[in-house]
């Protein structure tokens, strides 16, 4: 019974890896493709595609835009979240549930209506469509996350090493630098990588909020409009590539962290 238990638990996973995997494989397999087709049966391998890719002025562009835009929103909702967290889970406030609820709620919330909304009111402000307005959004989608992430592993035994800190005559900002950021650096850490991770696939918003700057996603739908063919592939394969990359160098600085 327990053989069958094992290979019947064996061939559901390779199942489910398969589901999840299989498209992806199937986009780097084409991305290799040396025709102009990506059709069966493949033709390759050949990198003349990722050529193409780096040699396209529109997409590395867009590449290092979305680079830009991922890394600095994100280190902005970091900042903004961990900032509410520590201001809600070290003072009293009045009607802290009701605010805490107020900023947890764009989680809820379709990134569409979040892009129109913020659309209209760039629109009333006089702001432009570029990077900085779709920066603004994904500061907007990220913050709620970093917060609850951050917020979550906010404990009462921090609150007493703190104070312990603070009768040894450390100042309100040495606590707050010393202590409570290395208490909390994985949380942190754990926000960071992933508002980068949510704001280097965001299309919609900076679809609404961009028009001649745009990001990767952006540029990857505009040339989904003429068709597929090996371009795309390969520009899908890099931004695979790159997440991939992220997450290992995750848990590259995890694994370094478990020993101490």
């Amino acid at each position: 019974m327990r053989v069958y238990m094992k290979f019947f638990s064996a061939v559901y996973a390779l199942a489910v890896y398969a589901f999840i995997f299989l498209p992806v494989a199937v986009l780097v397999v084409f991305s290799l493709q040396s025709t102009a087709f990506p059709i069966p049966p493949f033709t390759g391998p050949s990198s003349r595609w990722y050529e193409a890719v780096l040699n396209d002025p529109r997409l590395t562009s867009a590449l290092f835009n979305s680079l830009a835009v991922a890394i600095i929103s994100s280190l902005v909702a970091v900042a903004l979240g961990f900032l509410s967290a520590w201001g809600f889970a070290r003072f009293t406030l009045p009607g802290s549930a009701v605010m805490r609820g107020l900023i947890t709620l764009p989680l809820t919330v379709s990134y569409l209506i979040i892009g129109m909304g913020l659309l209209v009111i760039f629109n009333m402000a006089g702001v432009p469509k570029n990077l900085l307005a779709a920066g603004v959004g994904h500061v907007v989608i990220n913050l709620p996350l970093c917060f609850a992430i951050i917020y979550s592993q906010m404990g009462d035994h921090q609150i007493n090493i703190e104070r312990a800190a603070r009768d040894l005559g450390a100042t309100e900002a040495k606590v707050l630098w010393l202590v409570t950021l290395p208490m909390l650096w994985p949380a942190i850490f754990a926000s960071l990588f992933l508002s980068m991770t949510f704001s280097w696939d965001e299309f919609v918003i900076s679809f609404l909020l961009t028009r001649f700057d745009t990001t990767l996603p952006v540029e990857i739908w505009n040339l989904l409009r003429s068709g597929l063919n090996p371009k795309t592939n390969a520009v899908g394969s890099l931004v695979f590539a790159v997440s991939v990359v992220a997450a290992i160098i995750f848990e590259l600085i995890l694994l370094r962290r478990r020993p101490a």
